[in-house]
């Protein structure tokens, strides 16, 4: 009997030999390392058309003839951030009231039917800082729909049974706002960020909800559907000026009214604690690390946006690395240096770990802030981030449509009509020592706080061990309906 062991052998050092050698030249030619990258050419999007009424009534018209689609918006100023305190939740019950009611020539359960035959829309909503109302409609059917829009912008009928329907669905909201940790942890964040008062921080309770009436409604429609306070948009297939011609007739009349008084609101940054809410049927813990960021008009804003992304934009930034990958001590790990447009946004770190793991995990996350700012980014971190800040923003403006929006945006809250123009050559500039800078100037641990909701029978070492004084037991009680009326399910 011929034994085949050498064979084998020999098979095997063949097999091994080629695998290294495979490693080998895949390793020197890394192929996909090959292909050119172009740089991204000039970013000059294509500007809308717009016109100031003399009323005030802003008009912006983007043409886009790929579809016979027509879409509109209007945006009216006003929001739940300008709500009484008594009444919060007066917007959202406005913008659901509004369209459902209909108007005093068809109810909105009529005008369902109507717009289901044509396959078109129009809906309305509120929100923090406006108002909005929204249609869209094949080209042919945009001269029924505008008009059913405009009947209900300036004629609508707030009905008591469809209020009465809004306040359940809001009231289920609350009752439900306990339910899920990660939402408790990021609503209490917000509380302690921008302070208990602060027009974004305010909950809606069952009292404040229950405290509007139909005559609120009323109000804020006659306040707010004026001139001064109206931005509409149109994107699709049509001819500009025939459009123009059309609006105008349509928007002409509206008498320009009181503008809406600009925003205030006074922001303090919080203090260094640790605030825990205990949830007993988890068995993790939602971290969050919380701190005032900035306005999109600070001209610092460039560089935070890459010093944003090298800290906490993705799987390869430095806190994703460092705190989940490498220590293996969270699920998930991510962060934001939130920047708003007329107020400041939320800095944010945070983490879901292990109860047992609480401690260690928090530490590191500060740790790497920290780190930020002590470490400038490597050539490569900062080339890397620049690149995917890039990459990002220009395939959120890829459309005329979404130019369009952004455009009213900037519209809305004043901002030059090139900020978009000016924002990839911003970026492109922004150095290592800049992005070192703003960490330095606009990250201090001292104004940072800590938030924690978990199991707090799982969490050894104690919070406690974190050093920052005292932990805050915050209190998540929901108060009960006015009137002894039970509490939505």
């Amino acid at each position: 009997m011929v034994s085949c062991q050498p064979s084998l052998s020999k098979l095997a050092t063949l097999i091994f030999s080629f695998a290294l050698a495979s490693l080998s030249a895949h390793a020197q030619t890394q192929p996909w390392k090959q292909i050119p990258i172009p740089p991204l050419p000039a970013f000059k999007p294509v500007q809308p058309h717009r016109v100031e009424l003399p009323n005030g009534v802003v008009l912006f018209l983007q043409e886009d003839h790929e579809l016979p689609f027509i879409n509109g918006t209007i945006l009216i100023r006003g929001g739940s951030r300008d709500e009484p305190n008594a009444k919060l939740g007066l917007t959202s019950l406005y913008g659901e009231t509004w369209r459902t009611s209909g108007t005093a020539t068809i109810d909105g359960d009529k005008l369902d039917d109507v717009l289901e035959a044509k396959a078109a829309s129009i809906e309305t909503s509120g929100g923090s800082a406006s108002t909005s109302m929204a249609w869209n409609s094949l080209k042919s059917d945009f001269d029924t729909v505008f008009a059913s829009a405009i009947d209900l912008l300036l004629h609508p009928t707030f009905k008591a049974d469809k209020l009465q329907l809004a306040k359940q669905q809001l009231e289920t909201g609350i009752a439900r706002r306990n339910d899920d940790a990660g939402g408790i942890a990021n609503r209490e964040a917000i509380h302690i960020a921008y302070g208990p008062h602060n027009p974004f921080s305010r909950e809606l309770e069952y009292a404040t909800v229950d405290a509007v009436t139909v005559d609120d409604l009323n109000a804020w429609h006659t306040r707010t559907i004026v001139g001064s306070n109206l931005i509409v948009a149109l994107s699709g297939d049509f001819d500009s000026a025939a459009m123009e011609a059309k609006l105008r007739a349509a928007f002409a009349p509206i008498p320009r009214g009181q503008r809406f008084p600009p925003f205030k609101a006074t922001f303090t940054d919080p203090k260094p604690t640790v605030n825990f809410v205990s949830k007993d049927d988890v068995n993790q813990s939602n971290v969050l690390i919380v701190g005032l960021g900035t306005e999109r008009s600070n001209p610092d804003y460039y560089a935070l946006s890459v010093m944003n992304q090298v800290f906490s934009g993705g799987f390869g930034s430095r806190v994703v690395q460092d705190v989940r990958t490498k220590l293996g001590l969270a699920y998930t790990v991510e962060g934001n240096y939130g920047a708003s447009y007329d107020h400041p946004g939320i800095f944010v770190v945070e983490a879901a770990t292990k109860s047992a793991t609480t401690v260690a995990a928090t530490k590191a996350l500060l740790a790497e802030i920290d780190r930020l700012k002590t470490e400038p980014p490597t050539p490569a971190e900062l080339s890397k981030a620049k690149d995917q800040v890039l990459n990002s923003f220009v395939f959120h403006y890829d459309s005329p449509d979404k130019t369009l929006s952004e455009q009213v945006t900037l519209a809305f809250y004043g901002y030059p009509a090139d900020t978009l123009e000016k924002y990839k050559t911003g970026i492109e500039q922004v150095t290592s020592a800049d992005v070192s800078r703003v960490a330095n100037k606009y990250i201090d641990t001292n104004k940072l706080a800590i938030v924690v909701v978990g199991n707090e029978s799982q969490i050894t070492p104690a919070l406690s061990t974190l050093g920052l004084g005292t932990v805050k037991n915050l209190d998540i009680t929901i108060p009960p309906p006015p009137g002894g009326k039970q509490p939505a399910e």
